[in-house]
């Protein structure tokens, strides 16, 4: 055991954990303020919640021995058994920290699908929904990219630290999600409330890329030289994705605004995520420029167009983004950089581009044909939507009986 590595990966969880809260916060701001607490508390119990599925039986799927050709981990780390203070295989680092570590991945990556469909459903059915998503969907795509299984043995997926297993998984479950669920009452995509509280979404995204580079840089498992490159390819990604969707906003609608800023910021986060630890710095610039302008156009434009309700924009940003970054791996990647990674195009090799693709493509059909069996199941047994005069009246009210703001306008 490494005390350093061992400090580094505290550290790293720590971080990690903090974006729960900081998503809360970054959505809870751009809804309507009588949506607040829900949304809030939708995020909040998931962290609750898939820590303890997580330890149970979650881990244990993800990382525990292959099973059946590689599609699923075994039991035997069910319930932390056989998961203590000896060092993880390949690592400086207790086991039990790697287990952790891994958990804050599982609630991040739960909690960004709560996005897609805000506004507008219960809060227990949808902790039941991401109870056995993220066993029946992200412990399988974990597995098969992060713990051995059938796509790492065969195409030798490239995912640093969540493009496919986290991002793309998690973003098109909530793109199925939205439109299972259906678009919130009265919307009108020409007259789309502005976010009620702007201030309080930045903060939330200063936390989330401050906790990203615990998210990146942890994926190292190691206080070492992979650490620093993938710390600082976050960071510039994510100044690249908020540079571009301010120039694009000023060229097309001449004046810029703080979302939209935030928004290329955690564009670019998102895509350098699985890249992060196998691409030269000089390629995080671009990576994270070009995930500000695709993902401007999957919220402004692709939403719009085939209007689906993704309410927090989940599937504009960390969808589109996440597929990129797998993309900008194949590409940039280089065994320069990291001997474990594999030779991108630029290196002179298309196979890990072309893997990369395949692996995704397997990764989105698995997350949206799962999810949709998972959402009919759970809306047989218990209504998800709440009805149109809870909606109407707004959720905190309706479902929770408190209010996000109490203000005593007579003291004002």
């Amino acid at each position: 055991m490494n005390p350093i590595d061992t400090v580094w990966m505290l550290i790293s969880t720590a971080l990690v954990m903090l974006m729960v809260p900081g998503l809360a916060l970054f959505y809870a701001g751009l809804v309507k303020d009588k949506n607040v607490i829900t949304t809030i508390m939708h995020v909040f119990m998931k962290l609750c919640l898939i820590s303890i599925i997580w330890i149970l039986l979650g881990y244990s799927l993800s990382f525990g021995e292959s099973k059946f050709g590689g599609l699923i981990g075994g039991l035997n780390f069910l319930w932390m058994k056989n998961v203590g203070l000896e060092v993880y295989p390949g690592t400086a680092i207790p086991h039990l920290l790697f287990a952790t570590y891994q958990g804050m991945f599982a609630v991040i990556t739960v909690a960004i699908i709560t996005g897609s469909f805000a506004e507008r459903t219960r809060l227990g059915p949808i902790l039941i929904f991401g109870a056995l998503w993220v066993l029946l969907v992200y412990a399988p795509i974990a597995h098969w990219i992060w713990g051995g299984g059938w796509l790492h043995q065969k195409f030798k997926t490239l995912d640093f630290a969540g493009g496919a297993v986290v991002h793309l998984s998690s973003a098109v479950a909530g793109l199925v999600a939205a439109i299972y669920i259906g678009k919130r009452n009265g919307l009108d995509y020409a007259k789309i409330e502005p976010p009620h509280n702007v201030t309080l979404t930045f903060i939330g995204a200063g936390l989330l890329w401050f906790g990203w580079f615990g998210f990146n840089a942890g994926s190292a498992l190691a206080a070492n030289d992979i650490a620093v490159i993938a710390f600082v390819n976050t960071n510039l990604a994510g100044a690249a994705g908020a540079v571009a969707w301010f120039t694009i906003e000023l060229i097309w609608k001449k004046h810029v605004t703080l979302i939209g800023a935030i928004s290329g910021a955690v564009a670019g986060l998102a895509a350098i995520t699985p890249a992060a630890g196998f691409i030269a710095p000089t390629y995080a610039i671009p990576v994270g420029l070009i995930a500000g302008v695709i993902c401007y156009c999957g919220v402004c434009c692709l939403k719009p167009k085939f209007k689906y309700d993704d309410s927090l924009d989940a599937f504009g940003i960390h969808g589109i983004a996440g597929l990129w970054g797998l993309i900008a791996a194949g590409i940039f990647a280089s065994t320069d950089i990291n001997p474990a990674g594999a030779q991108g195009l630029i290196a002179g090799d298309s196979t890990l581009l072309i893997n990369q693709l395949v692996s995704s493509v397997i990764v989105i059909l698995y997350s949206a044909l799962v999810t949709l069996l998972i959402l009919k199941l759970v809306d047989f047994f218990v209504t998800i939507r709440v009805s149109e005069i809870e909606e109407f009246e707004g959720l905190d009210a309706s479902q929770h009986g408190e209010k996000g703001y109490n203000i005593n306008l007579n003291l004002l």
